[in-house]
Order: C-alpha cells, then sequence, then structure tokens
C-alpha cells in the first residue's frame, strides 16, 4: 500500500520516518486562513483534512496522512512570524506562561472517503525571557519558520519549562495516537 505524507515540514518527515514505515512526500497547495467565527481548534482539523482531501485527489488509492499544528494563547492562534519584529512580539506574549500547542492530523485511507480525523493538544510552559534572550533568539533565525516562533526541539528548547501531553505534538506529529490509528487501520484488513 502507497502510503503518502501531505506536509512540505521536514520536522514531519523526520518524524513519520521514526515510524518504520515507508512513505512519500507529496505537498498540497492549500490557502491556510482561519474563517469567521471559527475556533483554532476548528481550524486546525480544517485544515488538516484539507491536505489530505488536496493530495487524495491525485492519489485515491494511497493511505494520505496530513497534519497542521498551531500555537494557540488566549484564543489568538500565533503562526510563523513575518518578520523579526513579530518573532519578537510572539516570544514576549509566550514568556512566563503556558499555551496550547495543537496538531490535528487526518489520515485518508484508500478507496472511498474514508477518514480519521483528530487533534491532540499539549500544553507548553515557557520559562521568564528577557528582551536580551529574546532578541538574541530571534538573531539565530529559528523561529522565522515556526509556529509561534520557537523549536522545542531546537535552540528554543532553552526556554521550555515542561510540556503536558505528547512531546511530538509540539514538534508536529502526535506519533502515538498517530500510530494506534495507522496500526488498527492495517489490522482490520
Amino acid at each position: 500500500m502507497q502510503i503518502i505524507l501531505a506536509s512540505a515540514s521536514p520536522r514531519r518527515k523526520e518524524l513519520i520516518g521514526y515510524l518504520g514505515i515507508d512513505f512519500e512526500v507529496k505537498v498540497p497547495d492549500i490557502h491556510e486562513h482561519a474563517h469567521q467565527n471559527e475556533s483554532p481548534m476548528e481550524f486546525c482539523l480544517r485544515i488538516s483534512r484539507e491536505k489530505a482531501l488536496r493530495v487524495k485527489v491525485d492519489y485515491p488509492n494511497s493511505l494520505i496522512i496530513a497534519a497542521d499544528t498551531i500555537v494557540v494563547v488566549d484564543e489568538d492562534i500565533l503562526g510563523k512570524p513575518e518578520n523579526t519584529a513579530q518573532a519578537f512580539s510572539y516570544l514576549k506574549r509566550l514568556s512566563g506562561r503556558s499555551h496550547d500547542v495543537i496538531t490535528a492530523y487526518s489520515v485518508m485511507l484508500p478507496g472511498d472517503l474514508q477518514e480519521i480525523s483528530k487533534a491532540v493538544i499539549s500544553k507548553v510552559y515557557f520559562a521568564d525571557m528577557t528582551d536580551e534572550d529574546i532578541n538574541w533568539y530571534v538573531s539565530t533565525g529559528e523561529p522565522m519558520d515556526k509556529a509561534g516562533a520557537y523549536a522545542l526541539q531546537g535552540i528554543g528548547g532553552v526556554f521550555i519549562d515542561r510540556i503536558e501531553g505528547s512531546y511530538t505534538n509540539v514538534i508536529g506529529l502526535p506519533l502515538a495516537e498517530l500510530y494506534r490509528d495507522i496500526r488498527a487501520y492495517i489490522l482490520k484488513k
């Protein structure tokens, strides 16, 4: 069975590689904008599903895995910063407090439009950061292509006090949950 990861994320590619399955990567072209009155959870689930559906059109007999990860603080989604000023602002907002990381994943099964869509939430607690800390971290460039302007698995990890929930979820793919869902499907066959 062909398995496709519908994602441009090198972190997701690395994480799914840990499952020991053969897969290909296809990058879906979708617009990731929230709809009016859409909650962060609804947004994340919708984007994950749209990514999977987009790839499913071209590969209807494959198992498609897609995901979307967002950082949420005070019900606001902190996406990838557009510039260093926004990265600084995001990190200042996260400093000394907790926030949620939501990763939604969708698995489109071969054949009909059967699917599994779930969201996993992890709570991340940031240490207090001085303006000097934030400026130094932003100057590394790491925050610029990361939701919420930080990478737990990188330099940003020095500012994380603790995590409640899935570590891999914060990186971009809740492996334990995804593995259970894929395994259950394969065992049914």
